[in-house]
């Protein structure tokens, strides 16, 4: 009697186990749904975050920035090598 008892129990709990496992687990890719601004004036066509924010037409100085931006850019990719070189052959120098 007891071991009929045993028995059922513990078929009892492994079907409950293997159906709670089954429920549980998912192998799936899972993400929260997208969060949008809505309501609040967001829509303007010059927000910072609108569609058309990298319009370069509409920058104002749209020159001046550009060549500054142009001119920084190039002479970071000249002085970065160059003040390596030295460094490097200061340090080896010294050594």
């Amino acid at each position: 009697m007891a071991l009929n008892n045993t028995v059922k129990s513990t078929t009892k709990l492994i079907a409950f186990s293997h159906s709670s496992l089954s429920k549980s687990v998912s192998r799936s890719f899972h993400s929260t749904g997208v969060k949008r601004m809505g309501g609040h004036g967001h829509d303007e066509p010059y927000y910072v975050h609108a569609k058309h924010m990298y319009n370069l037409d509409r920058m104002k100085h749209q020159g001046l920035k550009m060549s500054l931006a142009v001119f920084t850019a190039f002479s970071i990719g000249v002085a970065v090598p160059i003040y390596a070189v030295i460094f490097q052959q200061k340090k080896t120098a010294s050594g």
